[in-house]
């Protein structure tokens, strides 16, 4: 992207931290004005992160819950809190995500400090320290990318830091052997963002805000959340999805309810400091390694 070449894609989906970076590096074009009519339909909590105002570069695609997952039979009362996440009773059979901000995230929250605000580097290394207390102790056995599902299936851990959409099939495929809540101090929301490069065609970029508009139609978009089971960005979809499946339109994973989103946070853009700093402690600390 540096050097302004075409990139060979005329369209890219990335997370909201990336998302803010390259807005920052100016890697991305501003949406046409008209160019998506559909883009009326984004739910209005997602219509103005701080890193795109008023969404002229980046549309979201899917979103993600971050929270706690659980055996609901090595667990039967359920995992509500951070601290009974990290219950001594739990020893060896909890692991973390390697995602820092969803992890050090609900850690945040648990301390009283919100990740969605202009917290300090003292109080990020708060949200450092604490996991990596739970992994010197033995209670945290792991660090993991999409594969801690894998753990849960196998029966190799108990409960997890965790996606929602994850959880949801495990539980799906499972008879509900699996389950996942937000935890009572809160959790962490993020998403993929679609994004057209800097880089692309006039003729690139109308085709991209063509397919884009495609999937904000509230008909497409339940197909695809019935599809995906992520949470959908997309007002008037879940009307439609009553018509697809009645009990997915009730589903607190795909469309959460305004007291459940009340208690999500989107973890703040970084710096480009800030993003060396934190990374480094991140990694230079066990439970991050």
């Amino acid at each position: 992207m540096q050097s302004k070449k075409d990139i060979g894609y005329d369209l890219v989906t990335l997370t909201d931290w990336m998302t803010a970076r390259w807005i920052r590096l100016g890697y991305t074009a501003k949406f046409s004005d008209g160019g998506i009519p559909n883009k009326v339909n984004l739910q209005q909590s997602l219509q103005n992160p701080s890193f795109d105002p008023g969404r002229t570069q980046s549309l979201p695609w899917q979103g993600i819950m971050a929270g706690i997952g659980w055996n609901t039979e090595k667990i039967p009362g359920g995992v509500k809190s951070v601290a009974q996440l990290f219950s001594p009773k739990n020893k060896g059979k909890v692991v973390v995500l390697s995602e820092m901000r969803d992890t050090v995230g609900l850690i945040l929250l648990h301390l009283g400090i919100d990740p969605s605000k202009d917290f300090t580097e003292d109080q990020f290394m708060k949200g450092i320290e604490f996991p990596d207390k739970q992994v010197k102790d033995g209670i945290v056995i792991g660090v993991r990318g999409n594969e801690y599902t894998q753990d849960l299936r196998d029966g190799n851990v108990w409960a997890v830091v965790g996606w929602s959409g994850d959880m949801f099939q495990l539980s799906n495929e499972n008879a509900g052997k699996f389950d996942f809540a937000i935890p009572e101090s809160g959790g962490t929301i993020s998403g993929d963002n679609f994004l057209i490069p800097s880089t692309t065609t006039p003729e690139g970029k109308k085709n991209a805000e063509t397919l884009i508009n495609y999937y904000y139609d509230p008909v497409v978009a339940a197909e695809v959340a019935a599809y995906v089971n992520y949470v959908t960005p997309v007002q008037g979809a879940q009307a439609e999805m009553e018509k697809i499946d009645p009990t997915l339109a009730k589903s607190e994973y795909i469309f959460p309810t305004a007291k459940t989103s009340s208690r999500l946070k989107i973890f703040r853009p970084l710096t480009a400091a800030e993003e060396t700093e934190f990374q480094t402690a991140s990694k230079a600390a066990s439970s991050f390694s």
